[in-house]
């Protein structure tokens, strides 16, 4: 009698943590996550560099490890700044 209580009970406790794993999803949980991007202030261009995040602007500082991805933004990393 005791064992098929203890059964019964773990019965109960699988199924509660099935059934939300197992509901339809509703129109709010099928809409495009949000990702915040940095916002670049007047005369910064954003960019991704290096898999990051960046505001690229002419004199800053850059890293010529990545010096084929800053053309696409309009600059050239030349020693350490950009152009």
């Amino acid at each position: 009698m005791r064992v098929r209580r203890i059964l019964t009970a773990l019965v109960c406790v699988a199924a509660l943590a099935i059934a939300p794993a197992t509901a339809p999803a509703s129109p709010a949980d099928s809409a495009p996550i949000a990702i915040a991007s940095k916002t670049c202030g007047a005369g910064f261009t954003h960019a991704v560099i290096g898999g990051a995040q960046k505001c690229l602007r002419r004199g800053e500082f850059c890293a010529s490890r990545y010096h084929r991805q800053y053309p696409r933004y309009g600059y050239h990393c030349v020693v350490g700044r950009l152009r």
